[in-house]
């Protein structure tokens, strides 16, 4: 199997506080990846360093065999890596198509001259962007919902109409940043469902999050991060059964507490 995304001895200090030390991850096309490990262990930091948010200490991240050393953010994108947030950022003025249609400016092959003079190819990407916008919106089960106001949505809705929005940008690399937090048991097994028919089209998707339940039951292949330190490797099975993972992430079993019974 090819890999995706490839993280080597990646590392991150803010000062004396070492965040993320010698991370050794791959990301393998297609399928869904997990990186879990409890709060401050690094998690969001690693999605950070991969979009250009941040520059990493030490280390190299490679993407489709390419460094992604020095590019900015909005190169990052256009190499086809998409990312979600664990606060949600939409925008709830405009509708819903309207908000995935932002998602496709890297897309859109029509200069300044061409939006303002109505050109013919201005008009006819803008059709395009609109169909593929409700494509989008009807993998999420939004498209009845299209020019409705995001504001208006619940908060599942939201979520799911940022997920869309990210797909916007047509990318090989999904990655989804606690796509569950607040979400209710319904709507986290509606997404579920989404998600991995999002996987089926072809998209690999690469994702930290809280809910133990939910990772279990998604991804095959897990990652742990405790302390800035990958500590486990492994299908959900072996993750649920490993001993750092239970003491470091899961608890003691002194606390009472299983894998069974967690979600964080």
């Amino acid at each position: 199997m090819s890999t995706a995304l490839r993280l080597s001895n990646l590392s991150r200090h803010f000062g004396g506080l070492k965040v993320l030390q010698d991370v050794n991850l791959e990301i393998p096309q297609g399928g869904i990846f997990g990186l879990i490990g409890p709060n401050g262990a690094g998690k969001t930091t690693v999605f950070n360093l991969i979009t250009g948010l941040l520059p990493p200490t030490g280390g190299t991240i490679e993407f489709m065999d390419r460094n992604l050393a020095g590019l900015k953010p909005h190169e990052i994108t256009r190499m086809g890596i998409a990312r979600t947030f664990q606060n949600i950022r939409i925008f709830k003025e405009m509708s819903l198509l309207e908000n995935v249609m932002v998602g496709m400016h890297s897309q859109l092959k029509y200069g300044p001259l061409g939006l303002l003079a109505g050109s013919a190819r201005f008009r006819s990407e803008e059709r395009r962007a609109r169909e593929r916008a409700s494509e989008l919106l009807s993998w999420v089960r939004l498209d009845h919902k299209a020019s409705d106001q995001a504001d208006n949505l619940s908060y599942g809705d939201q979520r799911k109409l940022e997920l869309a929005r990210a797909l916007a940008s047509e990318p090989k690399l999904l990655l989804l940043d606690e796509p569950v937090a607040g979400m209710n048991s319904t709507e986290k097994t509606e997404l579920m469902g989404e998600i991995r028919n999002i996987s089926a089209r072809g998209y690999t998707i690469f994702m930290i999050e809280h809910d133990m339940r939910f990772v279990m039951g998604l991804c095959e292949h897990i990652a742990v991060l405790n302390f800035g330190h990958i500590i486990a490797r492994g299908g959900p099975d072996a993750i649920r059964n490993d001993p750092q993972v239970i003491e470091a992430y899961l608890g003691r079993e002194d606390d009472e507490v299983t894998s069974g019974e967690v979600t964080a």
